[in-house]
């Protein structure tokens, strides 16, 4: 049984605990294309789809965000 739950959108503070990354390891997996970029909420604040940070986390060795298309 699958619900229509939205996407929440997860803050910095909330990705770090859960992947157990530091800062700037998540910004250059950003910047390397393995891990998922962050979305513009604001001026001045960004965050992360719940769900892109699921998928990294079911596979983060392989994780591309080529693989995007397919979340």
């Amino acid at each position: 049984m699958q619900t229509d739950t939205p996407d929440r959108i997860l803050r910095i503070k909330t990705v770090l605990e859960r992947t157990g990354l530091s800062r700037s390891t998540m910004y250059r997996k950003m910047q390397n294309g393995t891990f998922p970029p962050a979305i513009k909420i604001s001026a001045r604040c960004a965050g992360w789809r719940e769900s892109a940070i699921s998928a990294w986390l079911r596979n983060p060795m392989f994780y591309s965000t080529n693989d995007d298309a397919s979340v």
